[in-house]
């Protein structure tokens, strides 16, 4: 949006000084600007009193079953104070706590100069159909329903991951279905790559390679390591992320012994890095599970990564990815997620030669070319929020 001539700042938080550092370094080159409205490496103070803030409310909810906005994060305090302080044209939510801070400017006009302004809200996960269902126990889930309800009733545009998200928004809260942006990378990014194998062992090898944040169960590994004593041909396996407490002993459970010296384990890389460390290989497995209506509607950037790698992908068959791959022919194998048995089947008939594996490589490549890159995506989000300055009847300000 800024490099389209929209004056752009970015409201968030600190609360790593590792990632701090590595946000700073990315905002030396950013068009827009970048507000921290609650920095936990500088005010320790003003952290801790939030922790503490969120830290009761989780306990009183536990308590008594009541909600409240301190259960939707350490910054919601902050983040509302900081809104009511900008003059902005509008407002767009991209998280839990800025949902809460779009009711508040809403509730308090006077607050930002009682003139006119649009809200928005993005919705890159359903916040309240998120996670597991143990882990929804300690949510503030009708409160997060009702802040959703709000929002993308009043929103002047709002955009989502997928159409089956969209349209499941729809049904569920009455509202105009959300503008489909798929969570893609720049078709650009290619001219990066650098070219280097810093991850495999053997090229001969057919090469498998999954990432994440984090590295841990509940996130498809499950399905591919028992589908492992079924696999008939050689394969090496490249995991890359944060290895959760436990992980390796966890690994080394779920690990057929044949398989471990074939297994490797991979830190995590810059941005700038990662796409060439995912085209090194050979196929990309996004292995998503159905525990959380999230999971099923969204599309990770995960399986549109792998494609802008020109890799084969082997995707569970979330509604998310399904969709995925119905516009993408011959890019995406789908099997039933939990079933490992399928999955071993469509491996095994990847690897059954370098033909077959080239002719699932090529077309994704082609997919990610023509629709699943942001470049094709941009022009949706700009045109959105051009749109929602057009229903109010004024232009949104381009600086």
């Amino acid at each position: 949006m800024a490099k389209a001539g929209f004056g752009v700042e970015v409201l968030g938080a600190w609360i790593d000084p590792v990632l701090k550092e590595r946000d700073q370094a990315l905002l030396g080159e950013a068009p827009f600007k970048f507000t921290s409205v609650l920095d936990a490496t500088r005010d320790r103070w003003l952290w801790l009193k939030s922790r503490l803030r969120a830290r009761m409310a989780r306990e009183w909810h536990r308590r008594t079953g009541r909600e409240t906005a301190w259960q939707l994060g350490y910054t919601v305090g902050a983040l509302v104070r900081a809104a009511r302080q900008r003059k902005a044209d509008l407002f767009i939510a991209h998280s839990e706590p800025a949902l809460w801070a779009l009711t508040q400017i809403r509730n308090h006009k006077s607050e930002i100069g009682n003139r006119k302004f649009g809200v928005s809200v993005d919705m890159e996960d359903w916040f309240s159909e998120d996670l597991t269902a143990e882990a929804r126990k300690q949510r503030p889930v009708q409160l997060l329903k009702s802040l959703e309800q709000r929002a993308l009733s009043q929103a002047s545009h709002s955009t989502c991951t997928s159409r089956a998200m969209s349209e499941a928004l729809a049904r569920e809260y009455g509202c105009r279905p959300p503008a489909v942006i798929y969570n893609a990378f720049p078709w650009a990014d290619r001219q990066k790559l650098d070219g280097q194998f810093k991850d495999r062992r053997d090229l001969r090898v057919p090469s498998l390679h999954w990432y994440s944040q984090t590295l841990g169960y509940g996130r498809g590994l499950e399905d591919l390591f028992a589908a492992l004593p079924h696999i008939r041909h050689p394969l090496q396996i490249h995991l890359r992320g944060k290895p959760m407490v436990g992980f390796d002993s966890w690994l080394q459970q779920q690990l057929p012994e044949n398989w471990r010296s074939r297994v490797f384990v991979h830190s995590l890389v810059s941005n700038d890095e990662l796409l060439s460390r995912i085209a090194e290989h050979d196929i990309g497995f996004a292995g998503e599970q159905k525990y959380s209506r999230s999971r099923d509607l969204t599309v990770t950037n995960k399986i549109l990564h792998y494609m802008l790698g020109g890799l084969a992908v082997l995707a569970s068959d979330t509604a998310g990815q399904r969709e995925v791959s119905e516009q993408a022919t011959n890019a995406v194998r789908i099997y039933p997620a939990g079933d490992s048995l399928a999955l071993a089947r469509e491996l095994n008939k990847l690897l059954a030669s370098a033909e077959a594996l080239q002719a699932a490589k090529a077309p994704a490549l082609r997919a990610a070319e023509q629709t699943f890159c942001w470049e094709h995506q941009m022009s949706k989000l700009i045109n959105a929020v051009a749109l929602a300055g057009g229903e109010r009847g004024q232009h949104i300000s381009r600086k």
